[in-house]
């Protein structure tokens, strides 16, 4: 998984009825894109993530070709 400054962090609900959480990558602390990732949340707060296998990277570039 790699990811850069403004893509996209999806982590996926773990039990039905749970939403995804959507998060912004403001920083990239790991080499060559790789994880741990800083990221910021809707609500203004940060956290430091090493995305699981519930997590999805959505790259800024797709999303601005759509």
């Amino acid at each position: 998984m790699r990811a850069s400054v403004g893509d996209q962090l999806v982590q996926h609900g773990r039990v039905v009825g749970q939403h995804d959480q959507v998060s912004e990558v403001v920083e990239v602390m790991g080499s060559e894109g790789n994880p741990p990732y800083r990221v910021r949340f809707p609500d203004g707060h940060e956290a430091v993530m090493s995305p699981g296998p519930d997590c999805q990277i959505k790259h800024k570039e797709k999303e601005q070709q759509l």
